[in-house]
């Protein structure tokens, strides 16, 4: 298993604290965050980077030909729109990078963690096939996760026409 071993690392309780103060602070900090569901995420139109440019465009058109602003739009909400989308950038990569990355840590962790069942669980069967002692009775625990194909399990009986 050591070859297998990618990642070798322990967090101590007061690392997990401060971690999670952080992310704490950082909530406070940031209190309008929302939540979309998926639904609203794909209705919602997008300001992605090939409409940066046209956006820039109206923010120069809206200054100086503010007679075309719709009535429904606030000028000074969309300004603290704009305001606020370009301070979310500033830091808005260096989180999705950080949530990836522990994303792949933690897959990276599970799989060494299941690695080492698996070949546990190998080492139990081959045991309890030899017969050695309490083998038998932690295979049998063990195996309910691994059912076995769909022929060996009782087959339902056909209903009545």
């Amino acid at each position: 298993m050591s070859s297998d071993n990618r990642i070798s690392a322990v967090l101590s309780d007061e690392q997990v604290t401060s971690v999670q103060g952080a992310l704490a602070a950082m909530r406070a900090a940031l209190p309008f965050l929302v939540t979309l569901s998926a639904q609203e995420r794909q209705a919602l139109p997008r300001l992605g980077p090939k409409s940066v440019g046209f956006d820039e465009k109206c923010v120069t058109y809206m200054a100086n030909r503010a007679e075309f602003v719709p009535g429904f739009v606030d000028l000074a909400e969309v300004q603290k729109d704009r305001a606020l989308r370009s301070q979310l950038l500033r830091f808005a990569a260096e989180l999705q990078t950080l949530a990836a990355s522990v994303d792949d840590t933690l897959q990276l962790v599970a799989s060494e963690v299941w690695m080492a069942d698996l070949a546990y669980y190998q080492s139990v069967r081959e045991a309890a096939h030899r017969g050695r002692d309490g083998a038998q009775d932690v295979y049998d625990d063990l195996r309910q996760r691994f059912p076995g194909p769909r022929a060996n399990r009782a087959a339902p009986e056909p209903a009545a026409a």
